[in-house]
């Protein structure tokens, strides 16, 4: 079951980031997570988030790379989320799921 939905009803694809990147992908999912891929004209990126708890990017130099890396890093990114809703705030499992992500991919 897919439970990754369109940020904001799509609304913000195609718009411009603060860091200049434009909007290709950016998804939510309900348990507070988001993934987003960026195009500027010299990088490409994703940016990780999971509200209060982590915010992560990855750079890449084509597109055709993050556009793979968006989908591998959107399934992991929801087993995180699900971790983490489930964890009381000083439980060590949320945070050892976060490390484990950054470290994944880095």
């Amino acid at each position: 079951m897919n439970s990754w939905f369109p940020f904001n009803q799509g609304k913000s694809i195609g718009m411009k980031s603060p860091e200049g990147g434009i909007l290709v992908r950016d998804e939510e999912h309900p348990l507070g997570a988001r993934i987003t891929l960026k195009e500027a004209s010299d990088y490409v990126s994703i940016s990780c988030c999971i509200s209060g708890r982590i915010d992560h990017s990855r750079f890449f130099t084509k597109l055709s790379d993050a556009q793979g890396e968006f989908d591998v890093m959107k399934a992991e990114l929801a087993k995180v989320a699900k971790v983490v809703a489930s964890a009381r705030a000083s439980d060590i499992k949320g945070w050892e799921a976060i490390a484990a992500f950054v470290s994944k991919f880095q």
